[in-house]
């Protein structure tokens, strides 16, 4: 009995061990489970807090990057590429003016540099009125374009009269205004730009889908082109044409009528040429100079022996031989001719160059304004590049003999008091436009709200 009892015993002692071993591996699990949770959690906590640290960082460069950016695109009041561009056209046009234009004002008036005295006193005006255009909203200049088309035909009509106009070398272009003559052309020019952009505003759809919003600019535009013919003045009427249906096809005219418009704006011409004998004799000594480099071919054979003698370097400023009475108008149509004479290719091409860039740059700034929904801006701006663009390789063609004699002026380059101040207005139209796409509250826009709030006031007393 006393060995069974023992074995019992022995049995339940052993059973309580193995329970108390079972229950201190089991405690032991427990307790491991319990710190890996714990690091995990401080793992965790760690990482996320190194997340939240890094997002944080992120946040603050991203915030710094935007206003670095933002303050880059208000570190300007306007864009300096337009006015550095500009301004170094105005400079070298204001020195080659008084170079070439030396023999003739001599001989004219008595005073070696009193065309150079009258250039920089139409460059004074100009940036004058030009500062004024830089503070004057571009709503005011949207608004206000039927009005200046207006005026611009008024003064069309008006110089066509007995007594107002006055004629120089069979051309009625000018009116009298003291100091200067305005050429009212250039005055027409900007109108023309300036009412085509509000008329793609207001009719936009018009344009695109019917043939009426396409045919109403195309009256207005017959109607300036034959008041100019009449002066006459085809030059200026074909670089308005083209500049008004460029930007009818940037407005999104349909092809078809764009082509078919291009189609008779060619036979017109054509007939305009062929229909005039000067015109006609403009063509045919074009097309051989030197048959009568004396008569007919006289400007383009003294135009070309001018770039043939500046070759490469120039001859120096100042010792051209073909401004001294060989080559007509040397300050005006054939400034480029005499530039290539003193400064040689270097200097024409750096003029190319000049306007290269600037053309370049204000179709950028207009698609700039494109895209923040400015659509008057843009297309303000897309027309008065064409028109710069145009008129430049226009006379510089001329000038090289790619093209039949012209009389039209290089841009803020050659003399001439109306289209060197239009010009700097031009530039300051650029530069207000391209100050408005940037700018939430531009120059002047507290002026013109008080003054909007003002009109309200007065007609509700009224």
């Amino acid at each position: 009995m006393s060995v069974e009892i023992n074995l019992d015993t022995l049995t339940t002692n052993e059973v309580l061990k193995n329970r108390d071993n079972e229950n201190s591996l089991t405690d032991l699990f427990e307790k491991s489970a319990r710190k890996r949770r714990a690091k995990n959690t401080i793992e965790n906590t760690v990482s996320t807090n190194k997340v939240n640290k890094t997002a944080k960082k992120a946040v603050r460069t991203t915030s710094k990057s935007v206003t670095a950016i933002a303050a880059e695109k208000q570190k300007w009041l306007f864009d300096p590429w337009v006015i550095v561009i500009a301004m170094s056209i105005i400079t070298l046009g204001i020195i080659m003016v008084g170079s070439a234009s030396i023999s003739i004002a001599e001989r004219n008036n008595g005073e070696p540099f009193y065309y150079l005295y009258l250039q920089l006193i139409a460059t004074g005006l100009g940036l004058f009125l030009g500062s004024l255009v830089l503070i004057t909203p571009i709503k005011i200049w949207q608004k206000t374009g039927p009005i200046i088309l207006f005026i611009g035909v008024f003064l069309l009509i008006a110089v066509l009269l007995p007594g107002v106009g006055r004629e120089i070398n069979g051309s009625s272009r000018w009116i009298p205004m003291g100091i200067f003559n305005l050429q009212v052309s250039e005055l027409v020019k900007l109108a023309m730009v300036i009412y085509l952009a509000g008329y793609l505003v207001r009719h936009s759809e018009s344009v695109r889908k019917t043939i009426k919003g396409f045919f109403m600019p195309m009256v207005v535009l017959a109607a300036v082109a034959v008041l100019l013919l009449m002066e006459p003045d085809l030059g200026a009427t074909v670089v308005i044409s083209v500049t008004a249906l460029g930007m009818l096809f940037l407005g999104g005219v349909r092809l078809w009528q764009f082509l078919v418009l291009m189609l008779i704006m060619a036979v017109s011409v054509y007939y305009l040429i062929i229909l005039e004998p000067y015109r006609l004799e403009r063509l045919q000594s074009f097309m051989n100079p030197w048959a009568d480099p004396f008569d007919t071919g006289f400007q383009l054979t003294q135009s070309l022996i001018a770039f043939g003698r500046g070759e490469l370097t120039g001859v120096g400023l100042g010792n051209s031989i073909q401004k001294l009475f060989y080559l007509p108008e040397g300050h005006t149509d054939f400034l480029f001719a005499v530039l290539a004479e003193e400064l040689g290719g270097i200097g024409a091409i750096t003029v190319i160059a000049l306007f290269a860039a600037l053309v370049s740059r204000i179709f950028v700034l207009a698609k700039r304004a494109e895209q923040v929904k400015k659509t008057f801006s843009a297309y303000m701006m897309f027309g008065l590049g064409i028109w710069i663009g145009l008129q430049a390789f226009v006379n510089i063609a001329v000038n090289m003999g790619v093209l039949p004699t012209k009389g039209l002026t290089l841009p803020l380059m050659s003399y001439g008091g109306s289209s060197m101040m239009i010009m700097c207005i031009v530039i300051a139209l650029i530069l207000r436009a391209e100050h408005e796409t940037r700018f939430k509250y531009p120059l002047g826009s507290g002026f013109l709200s008080a003054l909007t709030r003002r009109d309200k006031k007065a007609k509700k007393s009224f």
